[in-house]
């Protein structure tokens, strides 16, 4: 499953390098959020409010965003 980043558009996600990462979880097998290593996220408009849907997958390092493709 995908956790929702709250983020309304996924350049704004990629301004925020270097920052700890806004989410929700929504897995219930346990967090999907990695201090350190990768993960996919994604916004969905139905939950988050925000208009534009995308997917990203998120590099973290000591708990900020090291990297988003």
């Amino acid at each position: 499953m995908t956790m929702i980043v709250l983020y309304p558009t996924k350049k704004e996600l990629k301004d925020s390098i270097g920052e700890p990462l806004k989410y929700q979880e929504t897995s219930m097998f346990g967090n999907e959020y990695k201090f350190n290593g990768s993960f996919c996220g994604c916004n969905r408009p139905h939950l988050t409010g925000f208009k534009r849907e995308f997917f990203a997958r998120i590099t973290m390092a000591d708990g900020k965003i090291s990297r988003v493709e």
